[in-house]
């Protein structure tokens, strides 16, 4: 931002803020941090830096070798497939009526690749609807691998729709965005980097899931926010806000997850402990899908209450703590309503199958909530709708305390109009003379002969 002067009629100059262009999630000009801004944040940010970077490198399983496939008992591999032919048929193979659908596939790859097979698939209400050009995935049993009894249809093949849809994705926000949503993208990718190899190997190796989830959503913040919004004092602001909600979150989740007693144990859960062939805290597996569920949406208030408490200040420089905080927590509370219903209605929407399961068993509605898969979710969702709630009071506090700290660039500020000291007096407008309408004179007896010296006046005879 830079100042400009504005030459007033009276011939004085007065200078205004020009605006300049801004960046980032709600972010406008961003001058440098002031020595004292700068320390406090150093002491702030930096031990839980290091904390990160040490949990990591101590959470990650150097030398684990997970075995994984036909190495815990998993001995079906995928084969791609396309669909030539489907006809009913006996789920022995013959055509005709029955109870099956006979699907004609020609493999692309593996040991068969190039061979055509036949193979049944129970024609349920829950038979996916399969036609010619297909393109399928089997599941292939390791046996003869020219024997159609080796191999299942399993599934379909959705790279190419996939790629499609993430391509126009990565358009949309590079046309909008630009370079800002080139950052975002990448920051995007760098977090699915920290999920893929931090966060799954060490919880499968044996670690503590809710600690490998808190370090895994510390490195993320601190990636995403500053790759994304760039290395400011407001971006350290909200990096704090977002470590205090997630330590509220993992709280209140370790607290009421062991109040209500839940285990974590649905049908996925358990397939995984059987897979593994050992025990994993699958409690602490709950809480971590919740603090990593809860993270995208803290980093979006975050940011957006931060941004918010550095705009009034800019704004009006003369506000007091008080009111500057009161001023960015009703912005807050506009923004929290809407995120709040946001996490609820995903979590809703992932278990809606589950739900209306539920709803067809004939039991009564404290019953489904306080049922095992259902409560699960419930504790998820207000967990994470608690720590949305404490981000705002909680981030607009240290905003407002880095903020004030930080001197504001003057010239951000306007400037009064200077007073010349002898001022020239200016000439008092003269209004324009109106010209006079003539006069009508009546003509007749009223006038004739009459003068006020004569006394008063009588109408002749």
């Amino acid at each position: 931002m830079c100042a400009v002067e504005d030459k007033l009629p009276t011939g004085r100059r007065r200078r205004r803020a020009q605006p300049t262009t801004g960046h980032g999630h709600g972010h406008g000009p961003v001058e440098p941090a002031s020595r004292q801004v700068r320390t406090l944040l150093l002491v702030l940010l930096v031990p839980l830096v290091l904390l990160t970077v040490v949990g990591a490198l101590l959470l990650y399983p150097f030398g684990h070798d997970q075995k994984t496939g036909a190495e815990i008992g998993l001995r079906q591999s995928p084969v791609k497939a396309d669909v030539t032919a489907v006809v009913a048929g006996s789920c022995g193979g013959q055509a005709g009526t029955g109870d099956c659908l006979l699907v004609t596939v020609t493999m692309t790859e593996g040991e068969a690749s190039g061979r055509s097979i036949t193979v049944p698939v129970p024609n349920e209400p829950a038979t996916p609807k399969f036609a010619v050009d297909d393109a399928v995935v089997l599941a292939y049993a390791g046996a003869n691998p020219t024997d159609p009894q080796s191999y299942q249809l399993v599934d379909f093949q959705r790279g190419v729709p996939l790629a499609v849809l993430a391509a126009l994705f990565a358009l949309a926000v590079l046309l909008l965005g630009r370079w800002q949503g080139l950052k975002a993208l990448g920051a995007l990718v760098l977090s699915f980097v920290v999920l893929i190899l931090f966060v799954l190997p060490a919880i499968l190796a044996g670690e503590d899931p809710l600690l490998v989830a808190v370090v895994g959503a510390g490195l993320i913040m601190f990636v995403v926010l500053y790759l994304t919004h760039g290395l400011t004092a407001r971006t350290s602001t909200a990096v704090l806000g977002t470590l205090v909600s997630l330590a509220i979150i993992g709280a209140l989740g370790s607290l009421f997850s062991a109040f209500g007693k839940l285990t974590g144990l649905d049908e996925d859960t358990a397939n995984l402990v059987a897979l593994l062939g050992r025990g994993i805290d699958t409690r602490g597996l709950l809480l971590a899908g919740a603090l990593i569920g809860a993270l995208g949406v803290l980093d979006d208030v975050t940011v957006t209450q931060t941004s918010s408490v550095w705009e009034l200040r800019r704004a009006n420089p003369s506000l007091s703590r008080r009111k500057l905080y009161s001023a960015g927590l009703r912005i807050g509370r506009d923004h929290m309503s809407s995120v709040v219903n946001t996490l609820v209605m995903a979590y809703a929407g992932a278990a809606l199958p589950l739900l209306l399961a539920f709803s067809l068993s004939g039991r009564g509605l404290f019953e489904i909530f306080t049922a095992q898969q259902v409560a699960q979710e419930i504790v998820r969702t207000l967990v994470g709708s608690i720590g949305l709630v404490a981000a705002v009071p909680v981030t607009t506090a240290l905003a407002v305390l880095v903020a004030t700290r930080e001197p504001v660039p003057a010239s951000t500020v306007e400037e009064p109009p200077a007073v010349d000291p002898d001022p020239e007096p200016e000439p008092e407008p003269v209004a324009p003379r109106r010209r006079r309408r003539p006069v009508a004179r009546l003509s007749g007896d009223l006038y004739t002969g009459y003068h006020r010296d004569k006394g008063p006046w009588t109408r002749p005879q």
